[in-house]
């Protein structure tokens, strides 16, 4: 099999590729994440790259223009080496930070432990065991067992098999006076560790489709020490989870590159947030991890394939807990990684812990909870009913589909206002744009109907300024940036029908809101308050979003902000019983509104395809 040297440049890193390895394959080698919204097809022209030196084979170059195939660019998904080459990747096929909603701060916000006894998933129990007699001659675990039950108020515990070994000498060294760990695993309360003093620490952990965040936290003082996130490095695979499971299914090796990629991610942050407190990867005894069905089923390396076949059956909705050394995650092997009990195949662990975090369900007030990121997922309802529902949204918020849309990363244009005098732009980071985000179209969407540039079909108008519309290769196109203002050497555009498609997006997410509606026998007005979840949902303006359709046309006093609510959930349920009772308690509760059978919801969608609506009595505060 041959093999060929492929060198990254102005990484100067050098990885070798064998057989039909492509440029991208080396790219993941060399640690440089590339972005590849497609899943690897070809068709989303972001990761191109440029052959400097040597011969690739392209199966296709998408896109490119003559000139740009002359001067060297490929699609380093369509492309393998024919020899040793040199290869630049620019700035704008590259993955760089994102902007993360890690959830600072300590637990005080929503501290399960102020008004209840805490237990977490791992505690420590002191107990005082009856020494043996000639009368009471119980074995050694018989007699730690029965001190545990009654120490805890447990009705039943097991020995984990590594505590025995060791067991009669430390009971008998410590007098029968010995600290206990209990875990929740597998099988119920488990004695984890015998005699152990050192610190408790556990992670929670949010898998986003997007992005990844990790907080760790002290057990013992029921704090959070320091919070890390980063990209998904699945993202090279796909932008959502579609495309991930398509890679997982299709491609040989596929469901192992994504449960790696996602370890790497999450055992780096660890790293990170163990290197700055001095604590051991061993001293992690415990994990909790919420995500939506198909990355909690990645992470596990659980086969996804039927989470996107009819009748979209997920493999489970409530994991076991598993080792973690078993899983590959860097922390003690012998820790328990819990996963969060999903609802459906596109309802996940991630929305459960959002319910539990807001404490929606114990309340009487209607609340519509909306976490709009790489899907749509949406839950209404009070402390008697709960409906939840997803829509395939939020790929185009992300910047699928989109020329020139990326997440929120440096670079990205995150606010957009149109007028007669020109276009004014805000990037994140304060730097020359690459790019658009999912607030800046937003954004731009609202302002370009008030600047009477689009109708209310997303068509450019007979109005709009002739030096900023214009024939581009996709169609009609709106220049946003010029190429001298752009960090990228071109114009940064949005063509009619990428607009079209932003509009669908939105569409999406208001027919899913009207449709639970519609089921539960309520308008929209019954609403009494609004939870916007998630990365995306942090930095929209939401004045803009119901401009343009997106949200309900209520008072601003109806919407709130919870952050990232995944991770916060996770964490409720790493320290508290009652929250993880709660927590399986939701799941079992939510009656799952699967908006792909009958014709309401396709209604809805059709009607939703204008901005903001067909119907404006729907948003009254909007002037046409």
């Amino acid at each position: 099999m041959s093999e060929h040297a492929v060198r990254f440049v102005p990484d100067e890193v050098t990885v070798t590729v064998t057989g039909g390895e492509s440029l991208l394959t080396a790219g993941t080698k060399a640690g440089i994440p590339v972005r590849g919204s497609c899943g690897g097809k070809g068709t989303c022209g972001k990761c191109r790259m440029r052959v400097r030196e040597g011969r690739v084979a392209a199966a296709g170059y998408g896109k490119l223009s003559a000139e740009e195939i002359a001067a060297g660019w490929v699609l380093s998904c369509q492309s393998v080496p024919e020899s040793d080459v040199v290869v630049e990747v620019p700035a704008a096929s590259r993955l760089a930070a994102h902007r993360v909603e890690q959830a600072e701060g300590t637990v005080e916000d929503a501290d399960p432990c102020r008004h209840e006894t805490c237990e977490p998933l791992l505690r420590r129990v002191a107990v005082e065991l009856v020494p043996p007699t000639l009368d009471d001659a119980r074995d050694d675990a018989a007699r730690l067992t029965a001190a545990v039950l009654q120490a805890a108020g447990l009705a039943v515990a097991d020995i984990d098999p590594d505590v025995l070994p060791t067991l009669p000498r430390i009971l008998r060294e410590r007098n029968w006076r010995v600290s206990v760990l209990l875990a929740e695993g597998s099988r119920g309360t488990t004695i984890a560790a015998v005699g152990e003093d050192q610190p408790l620490y556990g992670l929670a952990v949010d898998i986003g489709t997007t992005t990844v965040v990790v907080h760790l936290v002290d057990l013992d003082n029921m704090t959070t020490l320091g919070t890390r996130g980063t990209y998904n490095r699945q993202a090279v695979y796909g932008d959502d989870v579609i495309s991930r499971i398509i890679h997982a299914v299709d491609d040989e090796g596929g469901l192992s590159r994504l449960q790696e990629a996602v370890l790497e991610t999450i055992n780096g942050l660890t790293a990170g947030l163990l290197r700055d407190r001095g604590i051991a990867a061993g001293d992690v005894r415990v994990a909790v991890c919420a995500g939506n069905t198909t990355m909690t089923h990645l992470f596990l390396g659980v086969d996804p394939a039927y989470i996107r076949l009819e009748p979209y059956t997920p493999a489970v909705n409530e994991p076991p807990p598993v080792r973690a050394g078993r899983l590959g995650l860097a922390i003690n092997p012998r820790a328990w990684v819990y996963c969060l009990p999903g609802i459906a195949s596109y309802v996940g662990g991630d929305i459960t812990a959002g319910v539990l975090y807001t404490g929606m369900a114990r309340q009487d007030q209607l609340t519509l909870f909306v976490d709009i990121g790489t899907n749509g997922e949406m839950v209404l309802g009070n402390s008697e009913w709960l409906v939840a529902c997803s829509c395939s949204a939020g790929p185009a918020f992300e910047g699928s589909g989109i020329k020139f849309g990326m997440r929120a990363m440096d670079g990205a244009i995150e606010r957009v206002t149109v007028s007669p005098g020109g276009v004014e732009v805000t990037t994140v980071g304060d730097v020359p744009p690459v790019g658009i985000c999912g607030s800046g179209l937003i954004d731009l969407l609202g302002s370009l109907r008030r600047a009477g540039v689009i109708d209310r079909g997303g068509q450019f108008t007979a109005q709009a300024d002739p030096a900023r519309v214009r024939d581009g290769e996709d169609g009609r196109e709106f220049v946003l940036v010029g190429r001298e203002r752009t960090g990228r050497g071109e114009d940064i555009t949005i063509s009619e029908a990428e607009i079209k498609n932003l509009i669908r997006s939105k569409g999406a997410v208001f027919a899913g809101i009207r449709t639970m509606l519609d089921m539960v026998g309520l308008d929209i007005h019954a609403i009494d308050r609004i939870i916007i979840a998630g990365g995306f949902g942090r930095y929209i303006n939401i004045g803009e979003a119901i401009a343009v359709g997106l949200l309900p046309d209520l008072p601003l006093s109806k919407y709130s902000y919870v952050g990232n609510s995944s991770v916060k959930g996770a964490r409720l349920t790493l320290m508290s019983r009652k929250m993880r009772d709660e927590a399986r308690e939701l799941a079992g509760r939510m009656t799952y509104l699967e908006l792909s059978v009958g014709n309401r919801f396709f209604d809805e969608f059709v009607s939703a395809l204008f901005l903001p609506h067909t119907d404006m009595t729907l948003f009254p505060s909007v002037r046409d």
